[in-house]
């Protein structure tokens, strides 16, 4: 498959307390692997462009964009929530984020790539129509979906894999026939949402120690038959690698090697339906050895490597 990575150096400008998990280090940590892999070689390059409020306003309120433009501080951190901060530089990198989503479904939809990977920062997926949280501004992948619904697409798939629930991403989507979300996500645990399931929202709680062979069962007997029965025509990875077995964020014990096996039956999912591609954007990950690791895996995965 040919497959790319695009991010931006401004992704790096965005910095909250010293000490925080979401931090600029964890872009370095990935590429650092990437590069030290020999798999760059391998991967198409791109440069995530500046996305504006026209693409924020795709997904998020007036109020809520007001409130996040209105917060960036001259100097210090500005808090949005209990979790979430804002420097000066944030909003560069909060485009740069959004774009990267926005130039993954342009490549895709131009036959110019089968699967991209964005590496960015800020994350999204807990970021509602209305308010930021979770270290999340806006909703990066909801974004990218409304535009690609733009497009012209019809049907599209979202998988998140992050060791918290999607909550914010499942908010703005559960209305909408067109887009199925499944999430899973150890439970009980931040954000504490309400499982709730219909036809297009598939929660899947996993008990804390929850390991590869608990994924392969919930993907196997969950959510495969539901994406045939929905056929999608694009597939979205909100790609959380939190779930790492070395990544104290969370409880559950994934390895490199799960990373793997769920990549190569996406990937051969999006075949056998003939789906356009495969949109993966970084989500959660703050074990920085193991995130280069776990990325490297799953791009290597995607580009059949």
């Amino acid at each position: 498959m040919r497959t790319a990575i695009i991010s931006h150096p401004f992704c790096r400008k965005h910095k909250m307390q010293e000490e925080h998990p979401e931090c600029p280090q964890r872009l370095d940590a990935i590429s650092d692997r990437i590069l030290a892999s020999g798999l760059d070689i391998a991967l198409t390059h791109l440069t995530a462009p500046k996305a504006d409020t026209e693409h924020f306003s795709l997904v998020h309120s007036e109020e809520h964009i007001k409130q996040v433009y209105d917060a960036m501080p001259k100097q210090g951190l500005a808090e949005l929530d209990g979790d979430t901060s804002l420097c000066k530089d944030s909003l560069k990198a909060i485009e740069r984020a959004v774009g990267a989503g926005i130039l993954a479904v342009d490549e895709v939809l131009a036959g110019r790539l089968d699967a991209a990977f964005c590496s960015v920062r800020p994350p999204g997926h807990h970021a509602s129509q209305t308010k930021s949280a979770g270290f999340c501004v806006f909703n990066n992948v909801a974004i990218a979906v409304a535009y690609a619904k733009q497009q012209g697409v019809k049907r599209i798939a979202v998988l998140d894999i992050d060791v918290h629930h999607g909550d914010g991403t499942q908010a703005i989507v559960k209305d909408d026939p067109d887009v199925l979300f499944c999430s899973l996500f150890q439970y009980p645990f931040y954000p504490n949402s309400e499982i709730e399931n219909t036809e297009t929202i598939v929660n899947s709680p996993l008990p804390i120690a929850s390991d590869g062979n608990d994924l392969k069962a919930l993907f196997s007997q969950q959510w495969s038959p539901i994406l045939k029965a929905f056929k999608p025509e694009l597939i979205f990875i909100s790609a959380g690698f939190d779930a790492h077995l070395e990544d104290d964020m969370g409880g559950l014990k994934f390895v490199e090697s799960d990373y793997a096996w769920f990549t190569k039956e996406v990937a051969v999912l999006s075949q056998e339906l003939n789906c356009l591609g495969i949109i993966s954007c970084l989500e959660g990950g703050y074990d920085l050895s193991s995130l280069g690791r776990s990325v490297e895996t799953h791009l290597r995965t995607l580009a059949e490597l």
